[in-house]
């Protein structure tokens, strides 16, 4: 289930997000969410430093996906 879980976690980190709808960025953003909690639950138990690692480039573009959808603030 491990090495499942971080293959889906490669494939999210290497898909490019141009050209994404706004229900595919939403959809993308909960996909992140669900990748980086079940990557947490395995951290928890192995401290392994390079699931760390892998949390925080998934956090990055998941934070990037959020930025888009929440738009650029009025001023």
């Amino acid at each position: 289930m491990t090495q499942e879980l971080l293959a889906k976690a490669e494939e999210f980190e290497n898909r490019t997000l141009s050209h994404m709808s706004t229900s595919d960025r939403v959809a993308a953003s909960r996909e992140a969410k669900q990748l980086i909690l079940s990557i947490n639950e395995i951290y928890k138990e192995t401290k392994d430093s390079s699931l760390m690692d892998i949390m925080k480039r998934l956090t990055e573009k998941k934070k990037k996906i959020e930025k888009r959808l929440k738009g650029t603030p009025l001023v």
